[in-house]
């Protein structure tokens, strides 16, 4: 999967997030239902692992931390992009958008991006 494709589905996740916290908000004691975006994203970011069987521990360790790091680094790097991108409005000041509003043109970025 794409960078532009992950940090997307990111700004999916904290629409998603924003929304759920407006209906929890509006709605004390009611449930809210999750799509389950975020598994979904982690189930098609992360690599399967296939372990030898004689490996030691130390070894599946190291491979399990070898096969993971390269996708929770991306992962972590997009959802930290949209965070300070969304403090940055924020610190500005700027009462001429929402949040919902910051998060489109985020994704809308980022599908231009997969345009060029």
């Amino acid at each position: 999967m794409e960078r532009s494709e992950i940090m997307q589905r990111v700004v999916g996740i904290l629409t998603e997030a924003v929304e759920v916290r407006r209906q929890a908000r509006e709605n004390p004691g009611v449930e809210v239902a999750l799509t389950g975006a975020v598994s979904a994203l982690l189930v098609e970011t992360l690599p399967k692992i296939e372990l030898p069987a004689d490996a030691s521990a130390q070894e599946v360790a190291h491979i399990i931390t070898d096969a993971l790091a390269p996708a929770i680094v991306t992962l972590a790097n997009c959802f930290s992009y949209a965070f300070v991108h969304l403090a940055e409005v924020h610190d500005q000041g700027r009462t001429d958008t929402t949040t919902a509003d910051v998060l489109r043109a985020l994704s809308l970025q980022f599908a231009q991006r997969d345009g060029e």
